[in-house]
């Protein structure tokens, strides 16, 4: 009789413990694992990193953009980048030039 009563008495002492350690390893495990968790974190700053050398690309491509834009202002026009732009929009060429025709730039009339 004793001794079904020590050993209920360890069982009750035991659940509360054991239901804190199953609570602790449920939050232990949705911390690493869950939505929001450690590795979900590190797949995040991944994808940051990405999109920031991606928008460091995109400034730099929009910098040197604004360079050739600011080359054809009337204040600061550049007589070079006006004969290149001129040259590839209306297609001029000077009598002494040699023209090679690239087919795959080439731009078909409807």
């Amino acid at each position: 009789m004793r001794s079904s009563i020590s050993i209920q008495r360890r069982m009750r002492r035991a659940v509360v413990p054991a239901l804190l350690i199953m609570v602790l390893g449920y939050f232990l495990f949705h911390a690493i694992q869950g939505e929001h968790g450690l590795l979900a974190l590190r797949e995040l700053e991944k994808k940051a990193r990405v999109l920031e050398l991606r928008a460091e690309s995109i400034a730099d491509k929009r910098q040197a953009l604004e360079a050739r834009v600011a080359l054809l202002r009337p204040d600061n026009l550049d007589p070079d980048m006006l004969d290149e732009q001129a040259r590839r929009s209306l297609g001029f060429v000077h009598p002494d030039e040699v023209v090679v025709l690239d087919p795959d730039r080439l731009i078909t009339p409807y």
